[in-house]
């Protein structure tokens, strides 16, 4: 299931500073790197350690909720929406092992009024569909307002430094 070249994963997206899944200046980050495709999904390989063991030798349902979030996220953001999640549901289909290299995926399903509705999968190195995700999130532009020079310096440098 690894890609090897951008070309098949597509525009690297810049990275969040400190944040949980992909910040790289965030030692207790899960270090993924999104990449936007043409259709605005957005994939990232990660494989999971011991940090986020739950059940011996397998990833912590969290871990795989955070994933989830941020690749939703990430698509809604990546489809021009500043957004915040208001509500997601995650279903496990299978165990997700330790130490294989895993692929998350987000898309935008529907926007309808303030709500955009994503969904989401975390695929085994074999494709199989091990946790499936859909969130509704809310616009709030405003919310955003008030971060909008540090949002800026973000989309220029990478770094977001929020005081």
């Amino acid at each position: 299931m690894s890609t090897n070249n951008n070309e098949q994963k597509g525009t690297p997206l810049p990275e969040h500073g400190d944040c949980f899944v992909c910040g790289t200046s965030n030692p207790k980050s899960l270090g993924v790197q999104w990449y936007m495709q043409a259709d605005k999904t957005i994939m990232g390989e990660v494989t999971l350690t011991k940090a986020q063991q739950g059940p011996p030798m397998h990833a912590h349902g969290g871990a795989s909720a955070a994933i989830l979030d941020e690749v939703m996220g990430g698509a809604t953001w990546a489809n021009g929406y500043m957004v915040m999640t208001a509500s997601m549901t995650v279903n496990y289909r299978r165990p997700v092992p330790l130490g294989v290299p895993l692929m998350a995926k987000g898309w935008v399903h529907e926007k309808v009024g303030r709500k955009v509705y994503a969904k989401s999968i975390i695929q085994l190195p074999d494709g199989t569909v091990a946790v499936e995700g859909e969130a509704i999130f809310v616009e709030n532009p405003r919310l955003f307002e008030q971060y909008a020079k540090q949002f800026e310096n973000y989309k220029q440098t990478g770094t977001l430094n929020i005081e």
